[in-house]
């Protein structure tokens, strides 16, 4: 038989899991060729301007393959609920099985991109980090936070956000946590100050201008997770020295790198795989001035290895 478990008796156990590694062997699996991950199903509300992701997928030769669904809605804290919501089904690849169901909450699909960006910082940034800047003041903006401060636990932070008051927030709680924080006004000041910047917004249009980053900076993106978001200004794919991604598959569809595409700004020979870099099958940063972005869409592996991971914690 299935069992179902909530958050509650999920969120323990990844204390126990090293996030970062899992998301490694994922990214490296798929960029390997032996995943198989369909294209993303997305439901797109207009009046609530919900957002609504359905993601699946496997590794050939392994044990499960994964059905996640994850939401987010926007005005649902002024509704006195959470922004987002959702679960994970583990499947058996051989009969069919249901393994495990996860009522995360959509909690393992923030922890897993937060782990993801991480990872890509920690793989892509330069020598010397003294400061991350973190764009935006959500949930994901907290995490990514978090996460970054186990790579670079010497940085400060530095917050912005489009409401200063979320911001001091933002700062104010991850100063709780034991972050060096700092909200700042303004985008430039804060790309002055940070060798590595992230970027959790939902823009549509974007809100990291090109001349702001300074030589020998690494970005993160992963709020642009739809067709239609954008948090970097093209000329910034066109500047970079290194442009990295999750999937070039989906990005050609979403994401930061969709953008650039779209617009004739790069090719495709120009994006390289993060998995690709992990396993060595391609170069990362090449030197100390060099301006990286990894542009992070959200891949099912990606789901399915936390999933597994929390799995076989709970055995």
């Amino acid at each position: 038989m299935s069992s179902i478990v909530t958050w509650r008796e999920i969120e323990p156990t990844l204390r126990g899991i090293d996030l970062l590694e899992e998301m490694s062997l994922g990214f490296q699996a798929y960029s390997s060729g032996r995943c198989v991950v369909p294209p993303v199903g997305e439901l797109l509300l207009d009046q609530s301007r919900g957002e609504v992701h359905i993601k699946y997928g496997y590794v050939r030769g392994e044990e499960h393959y994964v059905i996640k669904v994850a939401s987010g809605f926007p005005g649902n804290p002024a509704l006195g609920l959470p922004v987002g919501d959702g679960l994970m089904l583990l499947f058996r690849q051989d009969n069919g099985a249901l393994a495990r169901v996860l009522l995360d909450e959509g909690h393992l699909t923030d922890e897993r991109t937060a782990a993801a960006g991480a990872l890509a910082s920690k793989i892509l940034a330069p020598p010397a980090v003294e400061g991350v800047g973190i764009l935006g003041t959500g949930v994901q903006a907290r995490l990514q936070a978090a996460h970054h401060a186990c790579v670079f636990p010497e940085a400060e932070f530095l917050i912005w956000g489009r409401n200063l008051e979320k911001s001091v927030a933002c700062q104010a709680e991850l100063s709780e946590m034991g972050l060096r924080a700092r909200a700042v006004q303004d985008v430039e000041s804060l790309c002055k100050e940070s060798q590595v910047i992230v970027t959790t917004t939902a823009a549509k249009e974007s809100v990291l201008a090109s001349d702001w980053v300074q030589a020998g900076t690494h970005v993160t993106a992963v709020g642009s997770d739809t067709p239609e978001k954008q948090e970097l200004e093209i000329g910034l794919l066109t500047r970079a020295d290194k442009v990295a991604c999750d999937s070039l598959d989906q990005c050609r569809l979403r994401g930061e790198v969709s953008q650039a595409l779209r617009a004739g700004a790069i090719g495709e020979e120009d994006v390289v795989e993060l998995g690709a870099i992990l396993s060595g099958d391609a170069d990362g940063r090449g030197g100390p001035e060099e301006v990286t972005i990894c542009d992070l869409t959200g891949v099912a592996v990606q789901d399915l290895r936390i999933a597994e991971a929390v799995h076989r914690a709970l055995a």
